[in-house]
């Protein structure tokens, strides 16, 4: 009788949250800094959206899918395109590729996203509080987003910025806070109980 031996292939690849988390955060706080009235929107917000939030956070969840981590693969990869989404609808108008998005049709956008980050928010019960804030706030962020566009209101997009100002930086925290945990091998930075 022949003896199969199993190759064991061990993962020692860096982990992709922080770099993933700290994509979206640094790129969400710029843009709602924008939402928020402070200045226009123009090429630094769409140099993040693509480089930064678009495609760091693709490349951090095609990571995830080698830790078979399929929140963290789904989520980097899907706000990673939320990103560069956006950028498009936002340039290939100015290129008079096709008409800008109305309104309400913006509203539709940020709503379908607001509905696909609830059902993340609820993912991260079984994660850690720092994710369950991120997740959280976002949700509140893209509602209050597409009742603003909706209803043409703009001081709640002004209200919007804050609170995605507020988001980014969860986001940033958590990911510093896993990238310094990791370091340290201690936690520097709490982000709640892991389940």
């Amino acid at each position: 009788m022949n003896q199969v031996n199993e190759l064991t292939i061990k993962d020692t690849s860096a982990n992709p949250a922080p770099l993933g988390l700290l994509g979206f955060g640094l790129t969400t706080v710029l843009l709602n800094i924008h939402n928020a009235g402070y200045f226009e929107m123009n090429a630094m917000i769409f140099g993040m959206g693509i480089f930064y939030g678009g495609i760091a956070q693709i490349i951090a969840g095609i990571m995830e899918s080698r830790k078979n981590n399929v929140f963290g693969f789904t989520a980097f990869i899907s706000y990673g395109f939320f990103w560069l989404s956006l950028v498009g609808l936002l340039v290939m108008p100015k290129l008079g590729w096709v008409a800008p998005a109305s309104q309400i049709s913006m509203a539709y956008y940020l709503g379908i996203w607001g509905l696909f980050t609830f059902f993340f928010f609820i993912g991260t019960f079984k994660l850690n509080r720092a994710l369950q804030i991120v997740f959280g706030s976002l949700v509140i962020l893209f509602f209050m987003l597409a009742i603003g566009y909706a209803t043409d209101n703009a001081q709640l997009i002004i209200m919007a910025g804050y609170e995605g100002i507020f988001c980014g930086s969860a986001a940033i925290y958590t990911g510093v806070a896993q990238l310094l945990n990791e370091v340290y091998g201690r936690v520097i930075l709490p982000i709640g109980p892991v389940k």
